[in-house]
């Protein structure tokens, strides 16, 4: 019987949480495959092929030592998604951008994912593995770069970008492709919010992924993951790309037809280990 493990932080509770690879596993599970949930950088198990799932924005190097120790690991080349690095809209200082401009945090999903390890951390009497992190941070939108204050321009863990919104007649829109090998879903959300997120959802329909964001997942070494983009002034502006996608609450059901078409990604994976 094939076996796949699956790397997780060692203070991540991966079954609890509402991962899109959660449900994938689900699928590939039907298929006689057997999957086992490894938490931290010393838990190795035998098994054919990996997924480092390390649901952090920079993966400490412990963790990619473990998976180089796996015959074949999903997502090996990747260790860092801070925005800086991922954002086509991200900002320099004294770079000319006459529109508005939004600020976010560098981690991803506004630091969630270091901020539930640093809890867990502290439940089990163990020192907080992000003590950089100490609270989660709101978007703030500002009309212009030179109203953002100096404090923000001078923080590492924030980063300006240039809002490049994608309106649709009903707000605005993003772009969400989730992928893994050859399968994949590309969906549009419409919000009547700005920041387009969770239950601020009001619609979600399929659309196509552009050429060039193929190229892009290529040279960072996406195998599976999630890409958040708009399509502003007719091109692709990739914000956000994520190895540990979650489902929304709101999306569910939806997000459950594509983890049944990434599941059949990760058997094709599986079969040419």
């Amino acid at each position: 019987m094939t076996r796949v493990a699956i790397i997780t932080h060692k203070f991540d509770k991966f079954l609890r949480r509402s991962y899109l690879l959660g449900s994938i596993l689900k699928e590939v599970e039907q298929s006689g495959i057997e999957v086992e949930v490894t938490h931290g950088h010393r838990s190795f198990v035998k098994a054919d092929l990996a997924i480092l799932h390390v649901d952090a924005t920079v993966v400490d190097p412990e963790y990619t030592a473990l998976a180089r120790r796996y015959p074949r690991t999903i997502n090996l080349g990747i260790r860092d998604i801070r925005k800086s690095l991922i954002s086509d809209a991200a900002l320099s200082r004294g770079e000319s951008w006459d529109g508005p401009v939004i600020v976010k945090t560098e981690l991803n999903a506004r630091g969630a994912p270091e901020f539930y390890h640093n809890e867990v951390a502290a439940l089990r009497g163990k020192p907080a593995p992000h003590p950089h992190v100490t609270a989660l941070r709101d978007y703030v939108l500002f009309d212009r770069a030179g109203d953002v204050p100096e404090q923000i321009w001078r923080d590492p863990q924030l980063v300006v970008e240039k809002f490049m919104p994608e309106r649709d007649t009903r707000g605005f829109a993003l772009r969400t492709w989730c992928f893994m090998g050859r399968r994949e879903t590309c969906s549009c959300c419409i919000s009547a919010d700005p920041v387009v997120k969770g239950a601020a959802i009001i619609a979600r329909e399929m659309v196509a992924v552009p050429d060039e964001l193929r190229e892009v997942r290529t040279r960072l070494g996406f195998e599976y993951g999630k890409f958040d983009f708009v399509l502003h002034d007719g091109r692709p502006v990739l914000f956000d790309a994520n190895f540990t996608p979650t489902v929304p609450e709101n999306l569910s059901e939806e997000l459950s037809l594509s983890a049944k078409e990434l599941a059949r990604g990760l058997l094709e994976m599986i079969a040419l280990r």
